[in-house]
């Protein structure tokens, strides 16, 4: 019981401090920037500039086609989802960097909602929308979940992206 409850503060206290992420509808403006692109590594990973400290970012929620994991042969659609990453995020993009319940993977990748702040766009969800992604839920990081597996159903439904291109 004390458990349960300790974590319930933990809870509370982490969403009274704003942590929780903002909805995908939020509007961003241009003022709303904490980082700025340096380089996209993959469809699913960036490299950020937050002031002067520069970090690795794993885009929460989705997964990619792999281009650069080691010992994994390039897979169906992952130049093709790179170069649409490149496209949403070209070098020198302010953006706006919202994290879930916990801050790093395994690798030591800050795990990050983008959303561009020219105009906006959720980047994580705008990659599944259009089929350049699935979706992929590790908790407890999840506030998004089902957008992103709505979104990629939509996307499978009208044979866009991945869906059209790779067999499974």
């Amino acid at each position: 019981m004390k458990l349960w409850l300790g974590w319930l503060v933990v809870l509370a206290a982490a969403c009274a401090q704003g942590s929780h992420p903002a909805a995908p509808t939020t509007t961003v403006n241009p003022t709303d920037t904490n980082a700025v692109v340096v380089r996209v590594i993959d469809g699913d990973t960036v490299d950020l500039l937050f002031g002067n400290q520069r970090e690795r970012v794993r885009l929460i929620g989705i997964d990619t086609p792999e281009t650069k994991k080691p010992n994994t042969p390039i897979q169906c659609f992952g130049p093709e989802a790179s170069d649409f990453t490149k496209h949403l995020l070209e070098v020198g993009t302010s953006v706006l960097v919202r994290r879930d319940v916990e801050a790093r993977d395994d690798y030591g990748r800050l795990l990050g909602y983008i959303y561009r702040s020219s105009d906006g766009m959720f980047v994580n969800l705008e990659l599944a929308r259009l089929g350049y992604a699935r979706p992929l839920t590790i908790a407890p990081n999840n506030a998004f979940a089902s957008d992103f597996v709505q979104a990629a159903r939509q996307a499978e439904a009208t044979n866009l992206g991945l869906w059209a291109a790779c067999s499974g």
